[in-house]
């Protein structure tokens, strides 16, 4: 190995709605140390609301691509834990999704697709073969996510399923017309922005608006370019289309929810915007 080599474990993220109140995210680590204490754990976020998968699916989608090659993300927010929900692991071009089949994975791999995937059946690789029916997290992806970045191969774990079978989470896509775009909202940020499902690409290099709940609302590329308290759309650091408020929260003052529809509509040469 040359000097310029680091030996280094993969690292292992993890995402979750269990807060930082109780022990649980603890816990997981704990049972990960006991596999393999080299191992660097990275905490995405443990905030996402209670059972919000759609939140869970963003907020992973947004994330992976910023970590190495080969990096395990062990992704736990599981209404249906307990269930006959399948128990997953999947293997993509970036690394690996350990975690519940219920569409928390299908934004990541909407981008980059699934080369294999196994139902987690192998009980030598769980805590005990007798799961808790409440903390999955604990008693099972938690130690397979250790043992996958510890080298154990994917096919060991269980399994082997189509990839096609993986639940897919659909939110809807956004539509492109001859003047427009026509979207929705796809998340809620900490600080109310309303992030949609239309990408920047749509917006790149042109002269925008956006409607949205009777609203016409400015396309711009910073906030600073409209007052403080002003509405103001433009483009996040995901790559997103989003409303946002300067200093202020969108979602609550204008009440505009997940799912709701927008429009991004396009101002054509001979027209003059009063806009950013």
């Amino acid at each position: 190995m040359s000097n310029n080599q680091i030996d280094q474990q993969p690292l292992v993220t993890l995402l979750s709605d269990f807060g930082d109140r109780d022990v649980y995210v603890g816990i997981m680590k704990g049972v990960i140390a006991q596999i393999n204490p080299r191992l660097t754990v990275v905490d995405l976020t443990h905030q996402i609301p209670p059972q919000d998968i759609a939140a869970a699916r963003f907020s992973l989608m947004n994330a992976y691509a910023h970590f190495p090659v080969g990096t395990v993300h062990l992704a736990v927010v599981d209404p249906g834990v307990g269930s006959k929900r399948r128990a997953i692991a999947v293997e993509f071009t970036q690394g690996f999704l350990v975690g519940p089949d219920n569409g928390i994975f299908s934004g990541v791999l909407s981008q980059s697709p699934a080369i294999a995937a196994v139902e987690l059946t192998n009980l030598n690789y769980w805590r005990t073969p007798q799961p808790s029916k409440t903390f999955h997290g604990r008693d099972i992806f938690a130690p397979v996510a250790a043992n996958l970045a510890s080298g154990v191969p994917l096919k060991q774990l269980g399994q082997e399923i189509d990839p096609v079978s993986l639940v897919n989470l659909d939110i809807g896509n956004c539509k492109q017309t001859t003047t427009s775009v026509v979207g929705c909202i796809q998340y809620i940020d900490h600080f109310g922005n309303l992030v949609s499902n239309i990408p920047a690409s749509y917006v790149q290099g042109k002269s925008w608006y956006v409607q949205v709940a009777g609203l016409s609302v400015p396309g711009c590329k910073t906030y600073s370019e409209v007052k403080v308290g002003e509405i103001i759309a433009l483009v996040g650091s995901h790559g997103w289309v989003e409303i946002a408020i300067n200093c202020g929260d969108a979602h609550s003052q204008l009440q505009i929810n997940l799912q709701d529809v927008l429009e991004v509509l396009f101002f054509s040469e001979n027209q003059t915007s009063e806009y950013c």
